[in-house]
């Protein structure tokens, strides 16, 4: 989202090439829908960096200047390109300008999944910062006033919910939750509210709750009383983050726990592509 925003800012005072990956055929540095915005003095995205970029670079800024050529490209990533992948990728030329930007706004924007984040700690706010530039639509939630920075990063959405859990309902269907709220007895009500959702609607693909496994013994025990089965307790992720990553730095967790979210998009990454191929 951020490269978008650069780009639509930079055709505001000059023209641009963008470049688009087009089809790609075996082992490939970037994916279907991938692209790059090419001005006369810098850059915007990337197609895939090494040979094959810099000979996208040099063809978009050839156009730019009046040059011709067939609005799609054929590059195959072998020894000739200098790079060793062995796919083929096809890269989609075209000259754009300020009149363009609403519909490249709509074209490349993108699928954004989204994200709610309960807790306004250093946890959440690492979280915000390393999410706002993946595809993701973060909405970040908290019981207290003023613990928001005054500008988010990203279009990041900061809503205030008292009690905190009372937001679960109103969450957008395909919501992946984070749960790390300064409190315990929050982060308890949080999980309870988004497994009774999961119950009446199973529309949440992912639940996290930051805390230890002794805290998640706790709260199993206390969601367990409340009614709540082995087989929907399991679905709550804790501790969360992928495994294998030491520290406990707000910043480190937070690289772990985006890293697990972009785990969960595997088969929402599929279903793109074959929307951006048209098959």
């Amino acid at each position: 989202m951020a490269d978008l925003l650069l780009l639509l800012e930079g055709l505001k005072a000059a023209p641009a090439c963008l470049v688009t990956v087009e089809s790609t055929q075996g082992s490939t540095p970037r994916e279907v829908g991938a692209w790059m915005s090419v001005f006369e003095d810098k850059l915007v995205g990337s197609v895939g960096g090494g040979h094959i970029e810099h000979q996208a670079i040099a063809e978009a800024r050839r156009r730019l200047r009046g040059g011709l050529g067939a609005p799609q490209l054929r590059y195959a990533l072998g020894p000739a390109l200098g790079q060793c992948c062995g796919g083929v990728m096809h890269l989609r030329f075209a000259l754009v300008g300020a009149q363009d930007g609403a519909g490249l706004q709509q074209r490349l924007a993108g699928v954004r999944h989204p994200v709610a984040l309960f807790g306004g700690g250093h946890v959440g706010h690492a979280l915000a910062r390393v999410l706002a530039p993946l595809p993701f639509a973060l909405t970040w939630i908290d019981s207290r006033d003023g613990v928001f920075p005054a500008h988010p990063p990203g279009d990041v959405v900061c809503e205030h919910s008292e009690p905190v859990h009372l937001a679960v309902p109103r969450l957008a269907a395909g919501s992946r939750v984070l749960v790390m709220s300064f409190s315990h007895a929050e982060d308890l009500d949080v999980v309870a509210a988004c497994l009774q959702r999961q119950r009446t609607q199973g529309d949440l693909p992912f639940i996290g709750l930051i805390g230890s496994q002794t805290k998640w013994a706790t709260f199993a025990s206390r969601l367990h009383g409340r009614g709540f089965t082995p087989q929907e307790l399991a679905q709550v992720a804790c501790p969360i983050g992928v495994p294998g990553i030491v520290g406990k730095e707000p910043e480190v967790i937070a690289v772990a726990v985006a890293a697990q979210l972009l785990q969960t998009l595997q088969g929402a990454r599929t279903a793109f592509r074959r929307h951006c191929s048209g098959r």
